[in-house]
């Protein structure tokens, strides 16, 4: 049934984020906004990652020891005490509180490291076969975590956990002198690792710091130009009331300026807060379809036919105001873009906005749901980007259908709640 929708005005509000937000916390956030969600548990940086990383190496240097057993039973007891001292460490690297003490002080793992792998390499019989891959894990893990003085402060106790197993096992010289190019080496490699990584975390501190800043820029600029905007708007509106003629025509055009600058606020601030996450957290609930859409189009100020089809009884599993959002901005561009009627039609999982104009230009479809990627006359661009966004939060996605004449923007969504 037609359905034709009242004027209204919503406006939200959103806080501004602070500006004396320091280096590291600008770095945090940067991290969570590249990719955070697909960080996982022991990847990252800091010391409790470092912690981590060094456990899962004692760990796994513990299961070898015990697997060793199988192949020398005659040293059954010393590779249980090997064993013993690698699971020990991994445990002690998961329940030490790294926080509270100083970012470097997981480095102290990489000495007992170093201790255990010489007792490894002895209970092997002065083999440092296995034991040697070990002790360049070690170098290796530390470059990506502590700085350069670290790795030098290293060779000392490193150098000593590789030689000292092969003199008191009576290695042949040749052996012995192995460390004068095992050990260069494995620190070369260390201090390679480390300046790529010191590298990356300067870039990434960098951008942040760049991200901090756009951040706080696109903020302040949608945030402060709504209300001397607002002022404009009103006194545009007054002066239309008496205005006549060309006059009047002029006042409408500003007025339709102004609505567009609005806009650019609105769309600014939404995709500032996507951008500052990389992702949405929604308030899902089941809602009556019918009525949600009634209820959005309210928003919508037209004179043009507006036809909902929407089944009285169906229920969706949707957050209000993001769907509200979505519906809200592709209504918006089929009545700007489009011609009447434009045809919502709400079914189970599925939305369609549907108009009867010319069309989508193929030019334009690679590009249509990017930021900026389209805008004209009366809009900036930012509509279909921040649509998508909001259909994928949801779990489903936003695609573009031409249709003879128009063409139908279709959002698909979960039909109930997972699980």
């Amino acid at each position: 049934m037609p359905y034709r929708g009242a004027l209204g005005a919503r406006r939200q509000t959103r806080g501004h984020p602070g500006h004396d937000r320091s280096a590291r916390q600008a770095v945090a956030l940067y991290n969570e906004k590249v990719g955070s969600h697909r960080v996982s548990w022991f990847l990252g940086t800091g010391p409790r990652t470092a912690a981590r990383q060094a456990a899962a190496l004692f760990l796994l240097a513990g299961l070898l020891g015990l697997g060793a057993i199988a192949n020398d039973p005659g040293r059954t007891g010393d590779l249980l005490i090997v064993a013993a001292g690698d699971l020990t460490m991994a445990l002690g690297a998961l329940l030490v509180p790294w926080r509270r003490l100083r970012p470097t002080a997981p480095a102290l793992l990489g000495l007992l490291g170093f201790g255990v792998l010489g007792l490894s390499t002895w209970s092997f019989g002065g083999i440092a076969a296995g034991t040697g891959p070990f002790l360049v894990l070690l170098y290796a893990w530390a470059a990506l975590h502590f700085p350069r003085w670290i790795l030098l402060a290293y060779v000392v106790p490193a150098t000593a956990a590789y030689l000292v197993p092969l003199i008191l096992t009576d290695q042949p010289p040749m052996v012995v002198g192995s460390a004068l190019i095992f050990m260069p080496v494995t620190v070369a490699v260390a201090l390679l690792i480390e300046a790529q990584a010191r590298h990356l975390r300067d870039d990434r501190e960098r951008l942040a710091r760049i991200e901090q800043w756009r951040s706080a820029m696109v903020n302040t600029l949608a945030h402060d130009v709504r209300s001397p905007l607002s002022t404009v708007q009103m006194t545009l509106e007054e002066l239309r009331d008496g205005a006549t003629g060309p006059a009047e025509r002029m006042v409408d055009a500003a007025l339709r300026q102004t609505a567009r600058v609005f806009r650019l606020a609105d769309g600014l601030l939404d995709m500032q807060r996507i951008d500052s996450t990389g992702r949405l957290r929604l308030d899902r609930h089941q809602l009556r379809a019918r009525t949600l859409v009634q209820d959005a189009l309210q928003y919508i100020r037209t004179d043009k036919e507006l036809v909902v089809e929407v089944d009285d009884e169906l229920m969706i599993y949707v957050d209000r105001q993001r769907f509200e959002q979505i519906l809200i901005n592709l209504v918006g561009n089929a009545l700007r873009y489009g011609r009447p009627p434009v045809v919502v039609r709400l079914e189970p999982g599925r939305l369609e906005v549907r108009d009867h104009g010319p069309g989508i230009p193929d030019s334009l479809r690679g590009s249509l749901f990017g930021q900026f990627a389209v805008g004209g006359p009366e809009g900036v661009g930012l509509g279909l980007w921040i649509v998508r966004q909001l259909a994928v939060a949801h779990g489903g996605q936003a695609v573009a259908e031409s249709r003879d004449p128009g063409v139908a923007m279709v959002i698909t969504f979960p039909v109930a709640p997972p699980g």
